[in-house]
């Protein structure tokens, strides 16, 4: 399982503690250093069966500052991803990314769904 994450960002450290301490063994992968590729988001976007802008960070300060609000509606989905991977900060995160699953943001219940977990 992979833990796409920012190590500053509160949600990502609560996410992390949760992981932990329901003993789920996961990769961590820090979304900054190494943001997704094209190919990856493609991949979790199919996986997720989740609208491609759930996928940006709508809270972030570059989305605010490249005005991506007005922007997306008009964007193509290929220009979509190409933005999400030119830049981690871009990305929602955490991201968590298991064999058949991608959740995407931190909602306790959703992930306690996905990893089978009361």
């Amino acid at each position: 399982m992979i833990f796409l994450c920012y190590p500053k960002c509160t949600t990502c450290q609560k996410a992390k503690k949760w992981l932990k301490a329901n003993e789920v063994a996961f990769e961590e992968r820090h979304i900054k250093e190494n943001n997704p590729s094209i190919e990856e988001l493609k991949s979790w976007h199919k996986t997720s069966g989740l609208a491609l802008k759930k996928f940006f960070n709508t809270s972030g300060q570059l989305y605010r500052e490249l005005k991506l609000k007005d922007k997306l509606p008009t964007m193509s989905e290929d220009e979509q991803y190409n933005l999400l991977a030119s830049d981690g900060m871009l990305v929602k995160r955490p991201i968590l990314i298991g064999d058949d699953f991608v959740l995407v943001g931190f909602k306790e219940t959703d992930w306690k769904t996905a990893l089978d977990i009361e």
